[in-house]
């Protein structure tokens, strides 16, 4: 056989396998070896990243590293260049592109590159075999319960209407009301398309307010995403719906991008793929929240089919990148799976990644739901991490009315959009400490289970551990007074108690109460004093509760910082060092004291008290000291010869003291 004889068969041959072994496919990701040539550089970022996507870096301390990278040009063009070859995505996390082809020897040339990892098949060239509806609507029996607490409280900024329940079975009216809306967050959601969503009247509010930031099909490669499956749209309406008295979301006063990385018409494992790409797209635009309501376990082809083992946040394309995306900062919020009563039974992908929030469904009165998919992950992740309502949720239909549906769908975008609402008041804190915030402040915290996760988190409960964690606050002694200096986030309808433990006490008293201060939610400073007796001595132990909510019925406190002082080795020196300020003239004195007090402070309500040699009280008066150095006149005349001693007291507690003697 001549060479060229040779050089034909191997062709053939080649192109005989390729053509019986990826004819049922004509997607195709390929994977690069590398980005050894970009032009861009890790230490400037703003290159190809959004300045929200840098700044979330640079606040959270995230590295820029390869995986922000844009891909090489080079190795694109030649993909695209090797034939019949059409482009459909681009992924710089997984150092890969998504292709579309039929062409045996354009594969062959793709995979004689140098510069190509692999090659591996994501769809198959039609959708012969279609699966049923994956978002079918999971039937479900009206709950009486749930109508009986849609009612409005007229202390609530908004009246929810129907989805009432749903926001308040988290408390999540409390985080509305001190004025927690989204406002200034960014929320992404990647679904199977949003269906009317240009023209329901669930979102008339955020169409007016500019609320939408963009829109990608990355499944069809274009913009628009309003004509494709209503799923989105749905799971949307949980948190952007906005009609007062009639169906309010979650969090209405967000930015949304609106992103499709899912065909509703069948399960390819494409769609991980897409689902990366709609990650990515929302971390370059500087997105603080991803909800998702999507999950893979089985495909359209079995080969592809995930086991119980690979649920362990590692192994699945759309987990690992899942996880990737929370490591850039981005809070990540995926529906657990409607699994429960299957033969599978456990949660899907990404909702086993260990840096997701996987969020189970219960019913309007906190009971989960038998579809809600079980737990743990494979390698023994507390799954689902919490619940919402999923089981008869409010919802947009179709045709921009309310309606209700079931399914993990709707708890996870509605938990998302809550925890939102929180993470905007607490921007000190990562994505990650928002998760475990949530994690303490829900009712099975001590008891987590295979179904509830952690449980129902309560969205004021969650506010007051953060609040605890962020306070601080330090006790100083100086004369017998101690100062103390606190800092904490709070506004107007909120105070502070001042509790106390004197040496021998078992529990705490309430010495005073401090009003909180500010229209709006933030950080403050604030001072107060307390006057000790210089008959005590020992630790003394100081603590701060923040009171939250101040209403008699809903009260919540939180107890934000403590600190003591020490009064066994200072009570003594502090009562010299104040009656050393203290002086009294002319000693002798005949008919007028004079009384000079060397503090700068002003204080008021000092008790003057004037005792004879036997501890008799024979005068007493009060005498407000102004700031600076004061002189204050008495009048002793009508005391007998003799002498005396002048206390000064401060709400009953000896102050200072000084001896006189009266001619």
């Amino acid at each position: 056989m001549s060479t060229m004889q040779k050089h034909f068969f191997l062709i053939f041959f080649l192109s005989t396998i390729l053509t019986s072994g990826y004819s049922q496919f004509s997607k195709r990701v390929v994977f690069f070896t590398d980005k050894n040539e970009t032009p861009f550089s890790l230490t400037n970022p703003s290159d190809y990243l959004s300045a929200r996507a840098v700044e979330r870096r640079t606040k959270y301390n995230i590295g820029i590293d390869s995986t922000d990278l844009p891909l090489i040009t080079r190795y694109v063009d030649s993909i695209v260049k090797a034939g019949t070859v059409t482009l459909l995505g681009r992924s710089r996390w997984l150092n890969a592109v998504l292709i579309q082809t039929n062409d045996a020897n354009a594969i062959a040339k793709i995979n004689s590159f140098p510069f190509v990892k692999s090659v591996s098949n994501i769809a198959m060239q039609s959708n012969s075999a279609l699966p049923p509806d994956k978002f079918a609507v999971i039937p479900t029996a009206a709950n009486p319960l749930v109508q009986q607490r849609n009612e409005q409280t007229a202390a609530d900024t908004f009246n929810y209407g129907s989805s009432s329940n749903q926001i308040k079975i988290h408390k999540g009216e409390f985080l509305h009301n001190i004025g927690a809306r989204g406002q200034g967050m960014m929320m992404a959601f990647l679904d199977a398309g949003f269906f009317g969503f240009q023209t329901n009247q669930f979102f008339d509010s955020a169409r007016v307010r500019n609320q939408f930031m963009g829109t990608w099909d990355f499944v069809a490669g274009h913009a628009s995403v309003n004509e494709d499956n209503a799923h989105g749209m749905q799971c949307f309406s949980t948190v952007g719906a906005y009609r007062p008295g009639v169906f309010v979301g979650s969090c209405p006063e967000a930015k949304y991008f609106l992103l499709r990385t899912e065909d509703a018409a069948t399960e390819q494992i494409i769609e991980e793929y897409n689902w990366a790409m709609g990650a990515e797209y929302a971390d370059s635009a500087g997105v603080d929240v991803i909800s998702s309501s999507l999950g893979y376990t089985t495909f359209t082809d079995p080969s592809f089919n995930h086991t119980y083992a690979d649920m362990n946040g590692n192994t699945t394309v759309v987990s690992r990148m899942a996880d990737l995306a929370a490591k850039k900062g981005i809070l990540i919020v995926n529906s657990a799976g409607n699994d429960g009563n299957s033969t599978w039974k456990y949660i899907g992908a990404p909702a086993d990644g260990d840096s997701v929030l996987a969020v189970g469904a219960v019913n309007g009165s906190g009971i989960i739901a038998s579809f809600s998919s079980y737990g743990p992950t494979s390698d023994g992740q507390i799954k689902p991490d919490v619940v919402s309502v999923g089981s008869g949720t409010t919802v947009s239909t179709i045709n921009g009315t309310v309606g209700s549906s079931s399914g993990t769908s709707f708890s996870g975008p509605n938990m998302a959009g809550l925890a939102t609402s929180l993470w905007q008041l607490f921007p000190e804190f990562n994505n990650f400490k928002i998760i475990t915030t949530l994690h303490k402040a829900s009712d099975k915290y001590t008891i987590p289970g295979d179904r509830y996760g952690y449980g129902l988190p309560n969205m004021k409960s969650a506010l007051g551990i953060l609040v605890s964690e962020l306070s601080t606050m330090t006790a100083s002694l100086t004369n017998l007074t101690t100062t103390l200096n606190w800092n904490s986030k709070d506004l107007s309808s909120m105070r502070y108690d001042i509790e106390r433990k004197l040496p021998g006490e078992v529990s705490y008293t309430k010495i005073k109460t401090v009003p909180a201060a500010g229209l709006v939610f933030a950080a403050r400073n604030y001072q107060t004093e307390d006057l000790l007796s210089g008959n005590v001595s020992g630790m003394i132990t100081y603590r701060i509760q923040q009171v939250i909510d101040t209403a008699a019925a809903t009260f919540t406190a939180f107890a934000i910082d403590s600190a003591t002082v020490n009064l066994v080795s200072t009570a003594v020196n502090d009562l010299n060092n104040r009656s050393n300020l203290m002086q009294l003239f002319p000693n002798p004195v005949q008919s007028t004291i004079a009384l000079k007090l060397n503090e700068e402070r002003a204080i008021a309500n000092i008790s003057i008290q004037i005792f004879n040699a036997q501890g008799q009280l024979l005068l007493q008066e009060q005498y407000n000291k102004p700031t600076g150095t004061s002189i204050h006149n008495i009048n002793v005349s009508l005391l007998s010869k003799g002498n005396y001693v002048m206390i000064l007291r401060l709400n009953g507690k000896k102050y200072a003291t000084k001896e006189f003697v009266k001619q």
